[in-house]
This record gives structure tokens, C-alpha cells and sequence, in this order.
């Protein structure tokens, strides 16, 4: 497990950002290699806070993907069960996530698994804690009543078989859940815990996620920022390494 500490919210996006740049050029994904996560239901496609929408608005549009690359679940299918049945064939057929990047909330959950959700669970339908209707109500108008009470997600089971997993926490406000996932043990009632037990997990946090750790874990693992640095400094090039591909398809067979 990595815990990558920076001093504020805005580096430690830039870190998040430039890592998962070099993942994708180390991939090198293909079409059908695009996953992402957790639509409310209730909501049309084109409501302005569906997932849909806001994965369309914040990052889809900015950046030279497929629409037919992208794979949201669909929270208004006539089988909401099937839907997510269909999902995890889906990424099995695709030869599974290769980096599942997500957030949690100040109470540790990961995607939509809420507390006491089980910790081999896989993508299905899941009801909402009060505590998450409550921080989603600002995208409503402060209205509880607008605001779905179940959503599609990925499971914790379903993230745990991913290659790779990027969890993001910044903020006081998400301190305790940091503590929880990294000083004490895995727990249900915390999902982010479950990832102390993936052979692959970077969580990375900035300065005030940090405030409910012990001393000496956040000194140890600042005290490893150099080697840490070392995943996103040199930033790979996408030229360079198809140039790199080209090249070593030329070189002549030899025993």
C-alpha cells in the first residue's frame, strides 16, 4: 500500500493526474477498456445532476474519447439487477479493470458501498445512507425529497479484482475515514478499509486528510515522497512511446 501525502488539495490532484497519465500510456487501453461507475436512479440521461451528465460535463467532453468507449450504468433500465449483471460481463470480457480511480466519503465509503455493505460484494442496486442523501442534497436545491434514495455501483468485491486502485481523499472532513483505512483494520463498516488487503492500492490524500493519523505514520510516508515521485516524474509521452513500439517492432529476430 502506498499513502501519498501532499501539502494541498490542488497538488495532490496534480499528482493523481499525472500518475494516472503514465498509467494510461503504460496500458495502452483499447476500445473496449473504459469503465465508470455509480448512476443514481430516477434520474434521466440528460438531467443536469445524473451521472451521466456529469461525467459528460466534467470530463467526457474535455478529453478525445468514444462515446461508445464510455460505460456508465444505466439507473432508468427496466431491469435495474440485470443491468448490473450485464456490467460485470462486461468488464470481464474487457480482461478486467486495469486502474479503478474513485473518492470516499467522511464516512469511508467507496463508490456507493455504504457502511455495512459486504466486502465481497459485486456491481448491483444499493440504498443510500441518510449521510450520503444529505451531501448530495446541495446538487438538489437543498431538497431531500429530489434526491434518489438507491444507486447503481460497483461493488467493493468488484473494485478489489481491479489490477490497480486509486483512492483520493482530501479534506478535514474526510480524516477520520483516512485513519480508519489505513491505522486500524478492515472493517465493513468502513469499505475503504478493505483495501489495506489489495496488492496494489495508492491512496492519496493532502495535508488536512492526514489530521487523525498517528505522527509517525504520516513522517514515514512522506519520508517515502521521493521514491514515490519517481511514478510521475518523468511524465511519459505518447509520441515517444509509440515511437519506442515502432522501433522495437523493426529490430531483426535473434537467438
Amino acid at each position: 500500500m502506498k499513502l501519498i501525502i501532499l501539502d494541498h488539495y490542488s497538488q495532490a490532484s496534480e499528482w493523481a493526474a499525472k500518475y494516472i497519465r503514465n498509467r494510461i500510456i503504460q496500458f495502452n487501453p483499447g476500445p473496449e477498456k473504459y469503465f465508470t461507475l455509480g448512476l443514481p436512479t430516477g434520474l434521466p440521461r440528460d438531467h443536469p445532476e445524473s451521472y451521466h451528465s456529469f461525467m459528460w460535463n466534467n470530463f467526457f467532453k474535455h478529453i478525445d474519447i468514444h462515446p461508445e468507449n464510455t460505460y456508465i450504468l444505466d439507473g432508468n433500465a427496466a431491469d435495474l439487477q440485470a443491468e448490473c449483471d450485464a456490467f460485470e460481463e462486461k468488464i470481464k470480457a474487457a480482461g478486467g479493470i486495469e486502474l479503478f480511480v474513485g473518492g470516499i466519503g467522511p464516512d469511508g465509503h467507496i463508490a456507493f458501498n455504504e457502511p455495512g455493505s459486504s466486502l465481497v460484494s459485486r456491481t448491483r442496486v444499493k440504498t443510500l445512507a441518510m449521510d450520503t442523501i444529505l451531501a448530495n442534497a446541495r446538487f438538489f436545491d437543498g431538497e431531500l425529497t429530489k434526491v434518489p434514495t438507491m444507486a447503481l455501483t460497483v461493488g467493493v468485491g468488484t473494485v478489489m479484482d481491479a489490477r490497480e486502485v486509486m483512492i483520493l481523499i482530501t479534506g478535514a472532513h474526510k480524516a477520520f475515514a483516512l485513519y480508519k483505512a489505513i491505522e486500524e483494520g478492515v472493517n465493513h463498516m468502513w469499505t475503504v478499509s478493505a483495501f489495506q488487503q489489495h496488492p496494489r492500492t495508492v491512496f492519496v490524500c493532502d495535508e488536512d486528510a492526514t489530521l487523525e493519523l498517528k505522527v509517525k505514520t504520516v513522517k514515514y510516508f512522506k519520508g517515502l515522497m521521493l521514491v514515490h515521485n519517481k511514478l510521475v516524474d518523468p511524465l511519459y509521452s505518447i509520441k515517444e512511446k509509440e515511437t519506442e513500439k515502432s522501433q522495437s517492432s523493426k529490430k531483426p529476430y535473434s537467438d
